[in-house]
């Protein structure tokens, strides 16, 4: 009988430590879903960071592309006045007009000098206030 008492204890023992085993396998495991569930909530952070700077890059380079083509047309605009000047100094050659339509014709042309030269100063504002804003971004 006492052998038998003693055999039901080391076996009740060994369960209760087979249980413990158990307990603290569990333990660890729920550690190491806390720490992979950490490690995506990272990971999905960096990706919402890249995300952000990569639009931020896009816009960038469209704000240039926007700025270019700004360029583009001035220029455009200057070389037409350019020809006009061209054309108009051709035609005072030509016609060799009074002194009167002379000075008229050249008080044009400064004119339009002064216009473009207007134009070009706004120009160069609206592209120093986009660089000072791309800085910014």
């Amino acid at each position: 009988m006492g052998n038998q008492q003693q055999q039901q204890q080391l076996l009740q023992q060994q369960q209760r430590l087979q249980q413990q085993q158990r307990l603290q396998q569990q333990q660890r495991l729920q550690q190491q879903q806390q720490r992979l569930q950490q490690q995506q909530q990272l990971l999905q952070q960096q990706q919402r960071l890249q995300q952000q700077q990569r639009l931020q890059q896009q816009q960038r380079l469209q704000q240039q592309q926007r700025l270019q083509q700004q360029q583009q047309r001035l220029q455009q605009q200057q070389q037409r006045l350019q020809q006009q000047q061209r054309l108009q100094q051709q035609l005072l050659q030509q016609q060799q007009l009074q002194p009167q339509q002379q000075q008229q014709l050249q008080q044009q042309q400064e004119q339009q000098l002064q216009k473009q030269q207007l134009q070009q100063q706004q120009l160069q504002q609206q592209q120093q206030t986009a660089v000072l804003l791309l800085q910014f971004l």
